[in-house]
């Protein structure tokens, strides 16, 4: 039933990686329903010794599916839009990027399932430190990424000169590395999974805008 829409993955941005990771987000989906009971809800955020802000089981086991469902139609669509030989220019950039961004809800599902078996370990806090140092990681590359190198950022306008190339690229890796920063800064403060997740959200969907917007505004210099 599924193999047509896996044969039509293969050739599209959406690869057997990203498949496999979403199946694996189903799985822990299944193990959530079955070990934690129906009426369980999810500490969310804490307010001196008691929870202020709960998440019911159900709807916060559906989030992730359909988070990482709707990302990889997106880039499913992407094909359609990019031209054969742009797609190859971008392809080693928006593959990584869609396997970070399928990895994020995948780690907030088995942490949910550790809270609801009783776990200590807050597997929240540890996702939020991985990604910081991933989002540090990548500020660093791009701040010190040369014109035409294998990370520089692929838009489908282009950037004209040397030094608006070197402004995005400065730009878009301190705005990484300041992500970064805010991640660990709440990860260490531990203010709770609500408000982790806001943040994994926010950072993930405000960086490329950011970048884009700046390589626009790079154009005029």
């Amino acid at each position: 039933m599924l193999q047509p829409y896996i044969l039509a993955a293969m050739s599209s941005l959406v690869t057997r990686f990203h498949l496999l990771i979403f199946a694996v987000t189903l799985s822990i989906t299944a193990v959530c329903l079955f070990r934690i009971p129906e009426d369980f809800a999810f500490p969310a955020h804490w307010h001196g010794s008691g929870a202020d802000w709960l998440w019911p089981r159900d709807p916060a086991l559906t989030i992730a599916p359909i988070v990482q469902l709707t990302l990889m139609g997106a880039f499913h669509g992407l094909d359609w839009l990019l031209t054969p030989n742009h797609l190859a220019k971008v392809r080693h950039i928006l593959d990584p990027a869609l396997s970070l961004l399928l990895v994020v809800p995948a780690a907030c599902q088995l942490a949910l399932l550790f809270i609801g078996i009783g776990s200590d370990l807050d597997l929240f806090r540890g996702v939020a430190i991985g990604l910081a140092a991933t989002l540090a990681l990548l500020g660093l590359v791009l701040f010190t990424a040369e014109r035409h190198s294998y990370a520089g950022l692929r838009m489908p306008w282009p950037i004209p000169s040397d030094r608006a190339w070197t402004l995005v690229h400065r730009l878009s890796g301190i705005a990484s590395i300041l992500a970064a920063i805010v991640l660990a800064a709440l990860a260490w403060f531990d203010v709770g999974p609500g408000i982790l997740v806001m943040s994994f959200a926010l950072t993930l969907a405000v960086l490329p805008i950011v970048a884009g917007a700046v390589t626009l505004i790079a154009r005029q210099v």
